[in-house]
């Protein structure tokens, strides 16, 4: 299908790459709110067009619209989209309220047309064959979990890191994404969450280049910590902090009533998956049962691509990036209201990939 990108900064060169190995994906346009990263983005990956993002919207060829902008513009740049009667896949998060990111769902199902939402690393090799493990009863019955992602922050990387500390960034709405769709990949569906968050720091001072410096004004919680239960029963405990200079914690552990497995860094589609089964005395890695084991951003664009020709259900689609975006606020509200809150969204995890891929 045909293919137009609004949005060309930090993470779409990974994207317009990994796009090329896709038959499903042909990328005949670009734009930018700034026209010339849009340009430099054309050039170097040989797009004809480069354009206006209303005129993307409005163009006659583009099928598909993939939603590269910051985080505030996801929600109101899928519903243009979707208006537009195209079909959309979007970076995480799936918005950065309830109410916006319900409104994209209703749309999308007004119009019979898709969406689609990152993180796709969930389909590579390293997840998949975590869930093919946990699905032939490797570890028993799965009864609990661990998350951590802990960092100092990105205003120490990141050419333009503002974002990350407004409303819709934050420790658990730009890094959240990757490790609580894992778990419901894993896991299935949450029941409710319980958390609590704090701002440490009011602001903070950009230390990579260009904007070296320059002061951010914290909008969000950078350290987050809280414990989701799932339909299933089991339990995961769940830190995400910009706020920590070293650990030794691990991404993610399933716990199960026969084992343990080590879940790889769910920011990657690789491994290596671990598995300690209940009276081994060592960690084993297990052979990748997936393809996608390296970089393969588009990969949930290919998919859901597929899945249109097909006629099924994406894998990544809203209701899955509703559900995550649901489980992530509910840790902040958790923690404003001292109380435990009770999901009232629900979902049907990703089914298993194909051993072969797509």
């Amino acid at each position: 299908m045909k293919v137009g990108i609004v949005g060309c900064g930090n993470i779409s060169p990974v994207y317009l790459r990994v796009a090329q190995r896709f038959p499903e994906i042909e990328v005949v346009a670009v734009a930018d709110a700034l026209p010339e990263l849009a340009q430099e983005r054309a050039a170097q990956f040989g797009i004809p067009h480069v354009l206006e993002v209303d005129a993307l919207l409005q163009h006659p060829d583009i099928e598909v619209v993939l939603n590269l902008t910051p985080p505030k513009a996801h929600a109101p740049l899928n519903k243009a989209a979707l208006q537009a009667g195209k079909h959309v896949y979007c970076e995480k998060p799936f918005g950065v309220n309830r109410e916006e990111a319900r409104e994209v769902l209703d749309l999308a199902q007004q119009r019979g047309l898709y969406i689609g939402c990152a993180p796709d690393t969930v389909l590579g090799a390293g997840i998949q064959t975590c869930l093919h493990l946990i699905r032939e009863g490797a570890i028993g019955e799965p009864v609990g979990a661990s998350a951590f992602m802990l960092s100092p922050g990105h205003e120490r990387w990141h050419p333009n890191p503002e974002f990350f500390y407004q409303v819709g960034g934050g420790p658990m709405l730009d890094m959240g994404p990757y490790y609580i769709t894992t778990l419901v990949t894993l896991l299935g569906a949450a029941r409710r969450v319980a958390g609590i968050s704090r701002i440490t720091r009011p602001t903070r001072t950009i230390t990579s280049e260009p904007k070296r410096g320059q002061t951010i004004t914290v909008e969000t919680p950078t350290h987050i910590t809280g414990a989701i239960e799932f339909e299933n029963g089991a339990l995961a405990t769940v830190i995400m902090s910009f706020d920590v200079w070293a650990h030794r914690l691990p991404c993610i552990e399933i716990y199960g009533t026969e084992g343990t497995l080590g879940v790889p860094d769910p920011n990657g589609f690789g491994g290596p998956v671990l598995l300690r089964k209940a009276g081994e005395s060592e960690w084993r890695e297990m052979p990748l049962t997936h393809p996608y084991a390296e970089q393969y951003r588009s990969l949930g664009l290919a998919e859901m691509i597929r899945a249109i020709h097909e006629g099924r259900p994406n894998r990544l689609n809203g209701q899955l990036a509703y559900h995550v975006l649901d489980i992530m606020l509910a840790f902040n509200d958790s923690s404003a209201s001292g109380a435990h809150v009770r999901l009232e969204s629900t979902c049907t995890p990703p089914a298993p990939m194909p051993a072969e891929g797509l």
